[in-house]
C-alpha cells in the first residue's frame, strides 16, 4: 500500500466515522473513538482489498469507492449493533 492510499484511508475513515456518528439516528451506545476506529480500519481494509483484486493504485476512483464503501458499512453496522442488548444484559427488577 502506498503512502497516499494510507493517508486517504485515514482521512476517509476519520470523516466517515465522525459523520456517521452524527447522522445515524437512535441512542448512541458506541463511543466516538469506536466509530472513528471502525471507519479507519475499514477504509484501510478497502484499500487492501482493492489492491488484492488487482486494480492499479494510481486509479483513484475505485480506491476511493472501496474505502468509502467499506468505512460506511463498518460504521453503520458498528453503531447499530452497539446499542443492542441481549436477554442476559437486561436488568431484572
Amino acid at each position: 500500500m502506498t503512502g497516499s492510499a494510507l493517508l486517504s484511508a485515514l482521512a476517509i475513515g476519520l470523516g466517515v466515522g465522525i459523520v456517521g456518528r452524527l447522522v445515524l439516528p437512535g441512542p448512541k451506545a458506541a463511543p466516538v473513538w469506536l466509530t472513528v476506529a471502525l471507519g479507519v480500519a475499514a477504509a484501510v481494509l478497502g484499500s487492501v482489498t482493492i489492491r488484492l483484486i488487482g486494480v492499479a493504485v494510481d486509479q483513484a476512483l475505485p480506491l476511493l469507492l472501496a474505502q468509502v464503501g467499506f468505512a460506511v458499512t463498518a460504521v453503520v453496522v458498528g453503531v447499530l449493533t452497539a446499542g443492542r442488548r441481549g436477554a442476559e444484559d437486561v436488568p431484572r427488577s
